[in-house]
This record gives structure tokens, sequence and C-alpha cells, in this order.
């Protein structure tokens, strides 16, 4: 909603910058509020780690949108980038396997609770970020609702995660962790694919609440992985276990506007086809990267040619709806993966979060852990 009305009222880049004042009021407060937890065997910082996974990742991410942008995967310009950063990524996770200070302490994924509780929100960011790219451009260029208006059309997402997140805590300990998180990321993957239904015509409601059941599951999923996280890891390293659940949760969401942004464009320029002809060949390939383009490109044609620039219009939002629905099935068939694997793998029980003297290695259960598996 803060970012609809600044769009509307201020720079764009406005919307970064009104960030700041709540970061340095929330490190105020974590400097007064929050208490201090500390590993008793700090290690030193990794510069080299860090400079690792962000080329890798950087690599990775520049060549799936550069693919769907282009569409040429076979191209050295998007094979080159996508491979070196696979490399990259793999060679971080070899040289944080043998260091003595990771940035990333890859042995936690030793434990089965951990790497799924990880999993788990990795994918439910992946294809919660993935359809809220979509989602934007739906609102927005095929519905022409403004920003703020688009803006108040997501609070139900925030209404859902609301109610649930609260709540899921005891659904865990009456039902397990593994069935809520499995529940909560299949209600998710069951909202994503109902964008495949979604229209141009679709009664606002009925997308509201698909948008509501869509915060719902997140709610339902997140709370309880993360606490399948930071209970596998022991109290002397929460620092630790925060810091990879985060990460994986930044990872998941930027891969997922990468890979499910670079679906949704392939799928636009094939559904779109030659409609861009009516555009002067040098306008041609802006409009069939994007709904946008296009609608801007119209614009320019509409005082030439009006008749030619409505078409192309409704040859765009058709094309965009149409990528929409394929774009919709594989954000939800990504969370139905995050199901299954939360539910072979989560523990079935809540556990306690284990403190230092418990276990010699945090890549092995607590016993306590072992017992509820």
């Amino acid at each position: 909603m803060t970012g609809g009305l600044l769009l509307e009222h201020f720079w764009w880049g406005s919307v970064f910058l009104v960030n700041v004042p709540f970061v340095i009021v929330g490190v105020v407060a974590i400097a007064l509020i929050v208490p201090e937890s500390k590993d008793p065997s700090p290690g030193r910082i990794d510069p080299f780690g860090v400079l690792l996974s962000i080329a890798g990742l950087s690599l990775l991410v520049y060549g799936i949108i550069h693919g769907g942008e282009t569409n040429d995967w076979g191209s050295p310009a998007v094979l080159g980038p996508v491979l070196g950063g696979i490399a990259l990524v793999a060679l971080f996770v070899i040289v944080e396997a043998r260091s003595s200070h990771p940035s990333l302490d890859v042995t936690l994924f030793k434990n089965a609770a951990f790497s799924a509780g990880a999993a788990s929100i990795g994918l439910v960011f992946f294809a919660m970020q993935g359809a809220t790219f979509f989602l934007a451009y739906f609102w927005q260029a095929v519905r022409d609702y403004s920003p703020l208006e688009a803006g108040l059309l997501v609070v139900p997402v925030a209404v859902g995660i609301a109610l649930a997140a609260p709540r899921s805590a005891k659904m865990a300990a009456r039902f397990g962790t593994r069935v809520v998180v499995a529940f909560g990321m299949t209600l998710v993957g069951f909202a994503l694919g109902a964008y495949s239904f979604v229209g141009r015509d679709t009664p606002i409601w009925v997308i509201e609440i698909v948008v509501f059941a869509l915060g719902f599951g997140m709610g339902n999923a997140m709370a309880p992985a993360t606490e399948a996280v930071m209970s596998a890891v022991p109290r002397a390293r929460a620092g630790a276990g925060s810091a990879v659940n985060n990460t994986v949760r930044m990872v998941g969401g930027a891969l997922g506007v990468a890979i499910m942004g670079s679906l949704l464009s392939a799928s636009y320029r094939t559904n779109l086809g030659d409609a861009v002809d009516v555009l002067p060949s040098a306008a041609r390939d802006g409009a069939g990267e994007s709904i946008g383009g296009a609608l801007e490109a119209a614009g320019r044609l509409a005082a030439s040619a009006p008749r030619d620039a409505l078409a192309l219009v409704e040859s765009a939002k058709d094309s965009f709806v149409d990528a929409m629905h394929v774009t919709a099935v594989g954000a939800a068939l990504v969370a139905w993966l995050g199901a299954i694997v939360a539910f072979m793998f989560l523990p079935r029980r809540p556990v306690a979060a284990a403190a230092p003297a418990e276990r010699d290695d945090v890549g092995e259960e607590p016993a306590e852990a072992a017992s509820t598996n």
C-alpha cells in the first residue's frame, strides 16, 4: 500500500528510500531490546566465501533473466552466466564445507529437520515471489488499476498471514509440524494454481479469496518451518541458524522472480506472436518483451493508427493472461514440491531447541528430535 502511494505521488526510487528510517528504528530497537545470543567460539570473517556467493548467485540470476528476455537459452550470453553461476555456487559449497570459518555453515544441512525446514521456506518464497511478480502486472497492466489500488488488493495476503501464523504453533503441537507445514504449502499451491483460471473479467471478490488463501497457507507454513530450523541448532549457534534461514528465504525469492519471471516472459512472447507487426521494426522487440513495453508502444501508435493500437493492447493483455496461467501452474508445482519435502522430512512434533551440551555435532539430531521423527 505504501509503495503504491509513493509511486503515485513521488519519484519511483522513494519506494526504496522509505525503508531507511524503518531500518534505523529497527537497529535502535534491536540494540535496546533484543537479548544477546553469542557463539562462544566465533569464527573469522570469510570474505572469499562472501564474494563467491555473490558472484555465483548474480551470474545465475542474470543468466536466467536474460534467457527469459531473449528466449534464446542456447546462446553463449545465456548459457555462460547460468553455467558459470552454477559452477561458482558449487565451488562455494565445497569451500564452505572445508572452511574453519565459513560464511555459510553448510554442515547445518546434515540435520534433516534443518534442511527440510529451510527447503520449505525457500520453496514457499520461490513460489510466492514469482506469483507476486505476475500479479503486480496483472492488476495494473491488464486490469488497469493504479499502483495504490494494486497495493490494496494484495492486503488479503497480509491478513491471511496475520490470522494463520500466530495459531500455527498450536496447530503444530496438535497435529504435528510436518502436517501443518505440508498443509500450508499445499494450500499455497492450490491458491497459486487457481490463478490459472483467472481471466480478464474474473470478479475481484473471487481473486481476493485466492489472495487470502495464499496468505493463510503461507502463515501456516512459514512459522513452523522456521521453528524447525531454529530448533535444529544449539542455542549458542542461533545466529548461524537464523542467518541460514534468512539467506534461504532471500535466495528462494530471488530465484522465484528470476525463473517465474523468465517463464512468464517467454510464454508472453510466444503467445503475442506477430501481433507486434503493426509496430515499426525498431519498437517490436520492446513490445515483445513485456506487456508494459507493448502498452507503451501502443500509446505511441494510437495517434497515427488507433485501431492497430487497440488491437495490440487487446492482444498483449490476452497474451499476458495466457502466460500468467502457465506461470501460475509452475509456481503451484514448486509449492507442492515443498509440501512433499515438508511431509517427508520435517519432525512430527515441534522440538525444543537443543542446548550446546546436548550434542557434540550440529549435524546430528538431539535425542528428542530423533525420537519424534
